[in-house]
């Protein structure tokens, strides 16, 4: 059942609240469009352990989840159910050991990646890059809410700003 519920909600680690206070606002929306959930998730990993009693399973050593078009890499992933009635319901998902997450030509890494999912808040740190196209955002840490798409860039915040065409 845990497995269940884990590989159906294990694309919620792509989808990953600062410390900081916010230094730049940005928009990122994966691709552009809604992304759809309840396609298939894939995940391949080195190792999964599964612990009943406390609610957590964990991928191991060269983590990929692929849904659709969405993808992440981390070097392990960490899913923390929560303590209802049947322990089913996702809370946090956790990515350490270099998180990438990329859907057509947006990108976003970091060292670790946190997904809070009753907040649908994906917070990002440690060197953090996010790429849209040619436009490049780095900082220490990004926070996005995967509802809206909003986000902030927090720590000296970088990028370069192209003139538009008028």
């Amino acid at each position: 059942m845990i497995l269940r519920h884990l590989l159906h909600t294990a694309t919620l680690a792509i989808a990953i609240a600062a410390t900081h206070p916010a230094t730049a606002q940005v928009g990122i929306g994966f691709g552009g469009v809604e992304h759809d959930a309840d396609q298939p998730v894939e995940v391949t990993a080195d190792s999964l352990s599964i612990d009943q009693t406390n609610g957590r399973a964990v991928f191991e050593g060269n983590v990929i989840i692929v849904q659709g078009d969405l993808r992440m890499a981390a070097g392990r992933v960490e899913v923390i159910y929560s303590e209802g009635a049947d322990g089913s319901g996702v809370e946090e998902v956790i990515a350490s050991g270099g998180v990438l997450v990329a859907r057509g030509t947006d990108a976003a890494e970091g060292a670790e990646a946190r997904y809070d999912i009753a907040a649908a808040l994906l917070t990002m740190s440690g060197d953090v890059m996010v790429t849209q196209g040619a436009t490049a955002l780095a900082g220490d840490s990004m926070t996005i809410n995967m509802t809206t798409g909003n986000g902030t860039v927090d720590g000296r915040v970088r990028t370069v700003l192209e003139p538009g065409d008028n």
